[in-house]
């Protein structure tokens, strides 16, 4: 067969396929009753051809997939992790950005607002960072006190907001309002978004 022309094997593979030519089939009919190799190669082809379209209707069992399946080991959480990282880059560099300009902002909320600070009134009191709301007046708007502690003593009608301290009330203190303590960073910044939309 090594010294057969080559397109005789090409001749086998269109015959075998139903697309030779007339004059083509004569001469490859013909070197095969005349040279064994090629004979024997072209049985062995239509041996594989046969086995292969026998094989065409072979089905796997009923649940042969998912009993594959299940054989498999299972993808560790932190694989399934890294796949969803690479497969979504926008959300990935969106939360990064949103985790880091979030850390920023805290982190400036804390540098910038650790001074002592509450609503300035006539008739309030400031001893050591406490506010203090003297026996017997009569506040009548909101008060906050920001990193301190106020005492109410006297009267409040409104709102008193202690961000970062705490609240005293005196027996004769009243409060007409809401008060509210705030000392996590949270609970701050909704105070802070509260403020702004006022």
């Amino acid at each position: 067969m090594t010294s057969c022309p080559k397109q005789i094997v090409h001749y086998m593979h269109e015959y075998l396929d139903g697309e030779i030519e007339n004059d083509a089939k004569e001469e490859l009919k013909f070197h095969i009753e005349t040279c064994e190799d090629c004979k024997r190669h072209y049985l062995e082809l239509k041996k594989t051809i046969a086995l292969v379209q026998s094989a065409s209707h072979i089905a796997a069992p009923a649940g042969f997939t998912a009993r594959v399946m299940a054989l498999l080991p299972r993808e560790t959480k932190k694989f399934g992790v890294e796949r969803w990282l690479r497969n979504h880059p926008f959300f990935t560099a969106a939360a990064l950005f949103l985790l880091l300009m979030g850390g920023g902002f805290f982190s400036m909320l804390e540098q910038a607002d650790n001074h002592f600070a509450f609503t300035k009134n006539s008739e309030l009191k400031v001893e050591n960072e406490t506010v203090i709301v003297p026996a017997g007046a009569v506040i009548e708007e909101d008060i906050v006190v920001k990193n301190g502690d106020i005492r109410i003593e006297g009267e409040v009608d409104g709102n008193v907001t202690v961000i970062n301290g705490e609240r005293y009330m005196a027996a004769a203190g009243s409060v007409t309002g809401e008060i509210e303590e705030i000392d996590r960073v949270f609970g701050r910044l909704w105070f802070e978004i509260k403020s702004l939309f006022k």
